[in-house]
Order: structure tokens, then C-alpha cells, then sequence
């Protein structure tokens, strides 16, 4: 029977704003290696015998999930798009019916794609024990073998010993200190580490005895899907009246058939900044520090810092976060309340919340250099072999200077190649698109103008991404 891995890529990730915002939150990024979070979890598949993985992300991060993948070289069964987030519980659902669609019974091996784990051949061990369990019908989830008293964490009691796992006892709510140490001396409570393994078959039908609504509109939803390059979208409607649930509260807190493996692993969900610090590799002064860092009388301090030197003197425990276009500075034992910044920007509307300067997308990304009243100056990068959108603008005119690579461009029935130092103007209401027909990256400088430079001012003619709207 083989495994099916399920990487959950959902998620936003604001307790580690400004690194992590609602376009391209920390499952994306690299926060503790070279690769990012969602590779780091593909790639420690690698030992396990296991069908290609399908992932479930959400509408807008889909390209990036697509190409992050496409990186890593690993081949994947497809990348599920949730027209809306309804938590866990229906979208293991929608990967529980497309596993089966063909007459197959997989195990789902369902894991985040923002978890750190150090330990690759006890999260290997740990699996392989769960198969076991899984084969035989039972609902397995992984409790992380816990080192201190975590309040931020749910738990999991263990009963009686059952093959190479425990019988779950109990689900517990995230607890207070006093009674989270109790748990850790005690021996019997595990960290909720949020992963499982079960047959598809099994978890829809425990999905249907304890929660039917979730089960009836997941299956109507993926009754109605399409395929669209990597993706899968199932019926908008139909998901959208979905109930949103957890997996725990749906399923593993009623079935009778819930174990659970250890797993000592060297876990983490960074969950925030305290935990981004605690599994960063430090120095002797147990400082943190990415980027161009210069640290005089500095202790137990993380420093990210994007594109200039950051400094620090006669500090110790700070969060200090620099990107183009916002600065964090925090008392780390305070840290896991910088999501009360990201409410009140949200309140504000203001774009820090969920843009970065550097915006992807799937010709390759932008970064928004300045702008003013009636301007916006923008450093634009297209991938060998892209194409923009054949579009046009109401509202703004942009000239084009290219500084590196060659640029096929169409204004209206007009084609040309621009290459480097050489630039193209287009007027306001001309059709245009620019292409990379080169081998190498294409960057130029866009200069727009006019009355209104919002993204929402473009209408697409064509487009080999499918975001063509009628």
C-alpha cells in the first residue's frame, strides 16, 4: 500500500510579518537553509517510498507554489487550489476523493509545508511505524516528543500502548505554564504536531459518520473540478459552503480509532520570531543573524536584514526584522504579538499587511522601486521563455529601459526586440505585451505615468497563464 503525501500550503503566517505577509507567507520562504520551507518538506520524502506528493494551496499562491516545486525538480500529483480557506478538515477531504477517484486506497501522509525538522531518520522512523498502524484502519497523528513546557502548543494524552503507537487518550487545548510542565514531567502528553496518516477511505468515512456536511460538500465540489496546467479547481460554490473545521474537531477528536506515534525529531512549526531563534544556528553571544549584520556588545538577539546594514549596540533579546519596506523591532519574549501590527495595518488597509515590495509572479517579479503622485517606477524581472500578458492600460502610459537580456515587445500590431540600454515608449490605450526570448533573465526599469497606477488597471487579451477574465 503505498503513501501519498498531502503538504498542506495553505496559511499566512502573521507572527512572522514582515517576512511573511497573506501574497507570500513563511511556507515560501528560506527561513532556516537554502531552500524554502515547502522544498525542505518535499525533500525530506526522500527515503520514504511514496507516490509523487500532491499539495493544497491557496487561488494567489499558486504559481509560487508551482514554481518553487518545479526548482526542487521533484515530480507532484497535482496542486489543489482552495477557492477560499475552510481549514483542514475539507481540504484533506478534497485529496482524500481525488486519491480514490481512480479505484485506488492510498495512504495520505498529511503534513504542513511550514514545519522545520532536524532529524530526518526519526521523522523516517516515526512514518514507517505509522504505516503500520495505518494499514490496519487506524487514524494515526504524530506526537512530538516535547523538551520544556510549551503553551503554545496543543497536546495530546496517550493511553494504553497499541502496536508501535498509543491510543489517544485525549486531545488537550493549548494549556497554561503550571500545567504544561505537569504534561512534560508526566511523560504521557505529546506535542500536536498536526501531522497524520490514515487510508483515504478510512478518513472519509470517519468524515461522514462525524461530520457529514463537510463530507457531502467536499464531494460535491471536486464532482465539478478542472485541470488547468499543474492545478485542480474544484466547484467554487460548493466549497465555499463548506464548513470551516479542523481535522481534530471533525474527525480524530470522535473516532475510536486514533493513535498516536511518537516522533523526537528535532520539530518546530515556527510559529514566531522565539521560535525562528531558538532553531537558527547562532553565534557565541546566541545572536541570530541573516544578511549584512554589524553587532557591537549584542546578546540572544535575531537580525534579519533584507537589502542594507543593519547595526546594533548594547542590546539583547530584540527581534530586529528590515525589508524594503518595513522595520520590526520587538522584545522577543513579546514577539508572538507582532500579529496585532498585521490587524491594525489590515484595519487601515494598508498594503504592508499582505504585499511585499518584491511581488512574484509567474513570468517572474517586480519590485516597486519608488513612486509619487503620478508615478511608479518598478524593476522588473521575466524568467527565459515568459510572456507577459498581451493587456493594455486606461489610466497610465510606461516606457521600457532594458538593462540586461532582450525583450521582444508588441505594441498593437508592432513588434520589435529592445536589448540592453535601449528603451520603448507605450502610450496609454495601446495593446502591449513583452516577452524574454532569451536564455538569461531579462531586467529593465518601468517608468509609468498617469492619473491612476493601480494593478487593477489592466485589461488581458491573452494570456499563457490562464488569468484572462471576460
Amino acid at each position: 500500500m503505498t503513501i501519498t503525501p498531502i503538504i498542506m500550503a495553505g496559511g499566512s503566517g502573521t507572527r512572522l510579518w514582515p517576512l511573511s505577509r497573506g501574497n507570500y507567507p513563511k511556507q515560501f520562504l528560506s527561513l532556516s537553509g537554502e531552500h524554502t520551507m515547502l522544498q525542505d518538506t518535499l525533500s525530506r520524502l526522500n527515503g520514504l517510498v511514496h507516490s509523487p506528493a500532491m499539495l493544497i494551496c491557496n487561488e494567489e499562491h499558486r504559481f509560487i507554489a508551482a514554481e518553487q516545486v518545479r526548482q526542487l525538480g521533484v515530480k507532484h500529483s497535482g496542486i489543489f487550489l482552495e477557492p477560499v480557506g475552510r481549514n483542514t478538515a475539507p481540504a484533506i477531504a478534497l485529496a482524500a476523493f481525488k486519491a480514490i477517484e481512480k479505484g485506488e486506497d492510498p495512504l495520505l501522509l498529511v503534513l504542513a509545508a511550514d514545519h522545520i525538522i532536524d532529524d530526518i531518520v526519526s521523522f523516517h522512523q516515526s512514518v514507517n511505524k505509522a504505516s503500520e498502524l495505518a494499514k490496519q484502519g487506524k487514524l494515526v497523528t504524530f506526537g512530538i516528543v516535547g523538551n520544556k513546557p510549551e503553551t503554545g502548543y496543543g497536546y495530546i494524552k496517550r493511553g494504553e500502548e497499541f502496536s508501535t503507537g498509543f491510543v489517544v487518550d485525549s486531545f488537550v487545548e493549548k494549556p497554561d505554564l503550571e500545567t504544561a510542565k505537569h504534561y512534560i514531567a508526566s511523560g504521557d502528553y505529546y506535542w500536536n504536531s498536526g501531522m497524520f496518516l490514515f487510508k483515504a477511505s478510512r478518513y472519509l468515512a470517519e468524515l461522514k459518520a462525524f461530520r457529514p456536511d463537510i463530507y457531502n460538500a467536499c464531494k460535491k465540489a471536486i464532482e465539478i473540478q478542472s485541470n488547468d496546467l499543474d492545478f485542480i479547481r474544484v466547484d467554487r460554490a460548493a466549497f465555499e459552503a463548506c464548513p470551516d473545521e479542523s481535522v481534530d474537531y471533525a474527525v480524530m477528536e470522535h473516532t475510536q480509532d486514533a493513535v498516536v506515534v511518537p516522533m523526537d525529531a528535532g520539530w518546530s512549526d515556527v510559529g514566531g520570531f522565539a521560535a525562528l531563534w531558538e532553531v537558527s544556528t547562532k553565534d557565541e553571544n546566541g545572536n541570530a543573524f541573516t544578511g549584512d549584520v554589524k553587532a557591537v556588545d549584542t546578546k540572544n538577539t535575531l537580525v534579519f536584514g533584507e537589502d542594507k546594514l543593519v547595526a546594533t549596540v548594547g542590546v539583547e533579546n530584540l527581534v530586529i526584522v528590515n525589508t524594503k519596506d518595513a522595520v520590526l523591532v520587538a522584545h522577543k519574549g513579546q514577539s508572538q504579538h507582532v500579529k496585532s501590527i498585521v490587524q491594525q495595518l489590515k484595519a487601515e488597509n494598508r498594503s504592508e499587511a499582505t504585499m511585499h515590495r518584491e511581488v512574484y509572479r509567474p513570468w517572474g517579479k517586480y519590485d516597486s522601486v519608488d513612486n509619487g503622485e503620478r508615478f511608479q517606477v518598478k524593476r522588473i524581472t521575466v524568467k527565459p521563455g515568459a510572456k507577459l500578458s498581451v493587456q493594455m492600460h486606461h489610466h497610465r502610459a510606461e516606457h521600457w529601459i532594458v538593462v540586461s537580456g532582450t525583450a521582444k515587445v508588441q505594441i498593437d500590431d508592432t513588434e520589435q526586440f529592445v536589448t540592453e540600454n535601449e528603451s520603448v515608449y507605450i502610450p496609454i490605450t495601446a495593446v502591449h505585451a513583452l516577452e524574454n526570448p532569451g536564455k538569461v533573465d531579462l531586467e529593465l526599469i518601468e517608468v509609468q505615468s498617469g492619473s491612476y497606477l493601480g494593478e487593477d488597471d489592466i485589461v488581458r487579451f491573452e494570456d499563457r497563464y490562464g488569468r484572462v477574465k471576460g
